[in-house]
């Protein structure tokens, strides 16, 4: 079945850096776009970064770009978010969402599959 786990969630202070990944299974990967998605306390969703199927294509919410950046590899089945220069408000749960089956898409109008999820805590 498919699943989506996400790791590498944790604290660091302000000005760190991050990297989650997300193991995928259960689907064929490579053929899909990805996105990052987080929630943090209190707040509803937010976008946060997006890669079309085979990572030639990226986009950024305007409040994480030059700092966060999104990678995949598609022989591993894994997505990365690379978070530098964190601040006290990227604190929240990010998840990785199953975007939509398109080679140009980074964005995509539904994505029905999340993982549970994982936290980044920023201290000031």
């Amino acid at each position: 079945q498919l699943q989506l786990v996400e790791s590498g969630g944790g604290l660091v202070q302000a000005g760190g850096s991050l990297r989650l990944s997300c193991a995928a299974s259960g689907f064929t990967f490579s053929t899909y776009a990805m996105s990052w998605v987080r929630q943090a306390p209190g707040k509803g969703l937010e976008w946060v970064s997006g890669i079309n199927s085979n990572g030639g294509r990226t986009s950024y919410a305007d409040s994480v770009k030059g700092r966060f950046t999104i990678s995949r590899d598609n022989a591993k089945n894994t997505l990365y978010l690379q978070m530098n220069s964190l601040k006290p408000e990227d604190a929240a749960v990010y998840y990785c969402a199953k975007g939509c089956l398109s080679p140009t898409a980074t964005m995509c109008p539904v994505y029905r599959y999340w993982g549970q999820g994982t936290q980044v805590t920023v201290s000031s």
